[in-house]
């Protein structure tokens, strides 16, 4: 066979094209025998939404994801997949997202009859954080960070800009001000009042209510660091420490993933699974 330099070229270029999906499934492979490990030694049911920005195209460039409908979907499919004596771990790693999908994925948290234990390793912030304020117990690194979880309108803290209109007469607040003003509060209060839903079956009232409150109403900006410390001290039901296989299980997704950021296995009974 002849070999020229397009032949050259041709491979390359296959190479290039093929190396992302070979790549892919290798770590596909990697963490469902992980996630089986875990599952085996913690006897529960593993669920992981882990948002990274991945190299996902022949270009290179970075996707960010983040929570939205399809996340529900998927998280929600395999709770209700899970046996009610069965406990669920879930491992979150986000910046947060639609208001909406991480209220449902709270709902469907909260409801599992058995324990769901939230592991974060690095950061759930905002929809992450609601999210983890449904589970029975939060476990974070020492290093581990979640965050308020006030609305963001147009990009801009909500808190910030019922702020803004309630700093000078209403004469002089425009009409749009006035509109975005009116969304906000109501924004505010649905996220307190989805907080106060999902934490007062394993917290009183009062004091949920009183976290709802700080989370959701501007006390920071919306990126700020709630350290482990800091949660607990919020009335947060925070652990420290960190499973080691949690942490090895996070080694396998720093190469692109499969479409959804949702990844779960086929539940077996425990008679049926293979050693």
């Amino acid at each position: 066979m002849e070999f020229s330099f397009s032949n050259l070229i041709f491979i390359v270029l296959a190479v290039m094209l093929l190396q992302p999906l070979l790549s892919g499934r290798i770590f596909a492979v990697r963490r469902e025998q992980a996630i089986r490990s875990i599952e085996k030694k913690r006897r529960s049911r593993i669920i992981t939404m882990i948002h990274r920005q991945e190299k996902r195209s022949f270009f290179g460039m970075n996707v960010s994801r983040q929570i939205d409908l399809e996340d529900a979907q998927s998280i929600i499919s395999a709770i209700k997949s899970t046996p009610d004596d069965t406990p669920i771990d879930l491992v979150l790693h986000t910046p947060g997202g639609l208001v909406i999908a991480a209220m449902q994925i709270a709902r469907a948290v909260e409801a599992h009859p058995a324990k769901v234990t939230v592991f974060v390793p690095i950061y759930a912030m905002s929809g992450g954080t609601l999210i983890a304020l449904a589970a029975d117990e939060i476990v974070m690194g020492e290093f581990s960070m979640l965050g308020p979880i006030d609305p963001q309108i147009m990009g801009i803290s909500a808190a910030s800009i019922i702020a803004a209109r309630d700093s000078k007469p209403v004469e002089h607040v425009s009409d749009v001000a006035l509109v975005l003003a009116d969304v906000s509060d109501k924004a505010i209060n649905q996220v307190k009042a989805g907080a106060v839903e999902i934490m007062t079956p394993r917290m009183e009232r009062a004091k949920a209510e009183k976290l709802a409150e700080t989370l959701a109403s501007g006390t920071w900006t919306h990126d700020y660091a709630l350290t482990p410390a800091e949660a607990s001290e919020l009335g947060v039901p925070v652990t420290v420490g960190l499973p080691r296989e949690i942490l090895d299980l996070m080694k396998l997704y720093p190469a692109p993933v499969q479409q959804s950021a949702v990844e779960f296995l086929p539940f077996d009974p425990p008679g049926k699974r293979m050693n």
